[in-house]
């Protein structure tokens, strides 16, 4: 194979793609379906924002919400952070947002 070719294959680690975040989003995915009443009401978009960073929506049924929030918003904290921990394993910068 020719350097030409070599080249091509290299990853460029700053191009990002919604797909660079499998690992945060599997995990938001697993940690939310375990939570909630209505683990068939979970649904995750992925989101690319302007500064790098990907976003993760997460919607959940409505009776479930409180669940996901906790009180006084513990639970959210949480997940944000394990999922940004999950996130470095995949090399890129995670935000949760919770839309009710």
């Amino acid at each position: 194979m020719s350097d030409d070719a070599t080249d091509d294959l290299t990853d460029d680690t700053d191009d990002r793609s919604p797909l660079s975040a499998v690992t945060a989003h599997a995990t938001l995915v697993y940690l939310t379906r375990a939570i909630v009443d209505d683990p068939d009401g979970v649904q995750v978009v992925v989101d690319d924002s302007r500064d790098g960073e990907i976003t993760l929506r997460l919607t959940v049924a409505q009776g479930d919400m409180g669940r996901v929030i906790g009180k006084r918003g513990r639970v959210a904290q949480a997940i944000r952070q394990i999922v940004r921990a999950a996130a470095t394993n995949d090399g890129v910068k995670v935000s949760v947002d919770i839309v009710d």
